[in-house]
């Protein structure tokens, strides 16, 4: 007898509990609720994942595992390195659809200071964020487009933490979207970088 196929991929699985992660914090999440987001049953996600808490660290563990093919698909659409890296601002920008959605990712960013297993997954995902920001940076120097001067590693750092900033104060201010506001700011730091002598 040969197994039943699954109904949805674990990237589907995960693309929905990312739907309702937008809706919900960690204590209104429900099984019930991403198996309804993903068309499948909650036991069928207990089967595959056990409990709510392993289908959300499995999510992590691919999510920090996939900084390097993320990027890899924002260089495909874009036309430059500093493009990528407006790009990724507004991926990340994405997060702020509406000040309840930022308080949302915000309540699982508790999650992901306080508890280990998370905390660990989203480390790395954070490590190979700023590297392949670095790399972009290398990119664009090498292109002529940042000059020599400018420090690769110091750079990513600066870029990383405008994003994070940036989507921060945009909550506060809700000054247009936060794709906008953020973008704004991206492009002011990577105006300033290339002024640098």
């Amino acid at each position: 007898m040969t197994p039943r196929p699954r109904k949805a991929s674990d990237d589907e699985i995960f693309g929905a509990v990312q739907r309702v992660m937008m809706r919900r914090g960690p204590s209104e999440l429900t099984l019930s609720e991403i198996a309804s987001e993903a068309g499948l049953t909650a036991g069928a996600l207990v089967q595959r994942f056990g409990s709510k808490r392993e289908l959300l660290l499995a999510m992590m563990e691919r999510w920090a595992g996939g900084a390097r093919e993320m990027f890899d698909g924002l260089r495909a659409s874009s036309t430059s390195p500093l493009d990528t890296i407006r790009m990724y601002a507004d991926c990340m920008a994405a997060m702020g659809e509406s000040p309840g959605s930022l308080a949302h990712n915000l309540s699982w960013l508790q999650v992901d200071l306080t508890d280990p297993d998370f905390n660990r997954h989203a480390r790395r995902q954070a490590q190979d964020t700023r590297a392949e920001l670095k790399r972009l940076v290398e990119e664009a120097v090498e292109l002529g487009l940042l000059p020599r001067s400018v420090d690769a590693a110091v750079a990513a750092r600066l870029i990383e933490t405008t994003v994070s900033g940036s989507l921060m104060t945009w909550a506060f201010y809700q000054e247009g979207s936060a794709t906008d506001w953020m973008r704004h700011d991206v492009d002011r730091v990577l105006a300033l970088l290339g002024e640098a002598a």
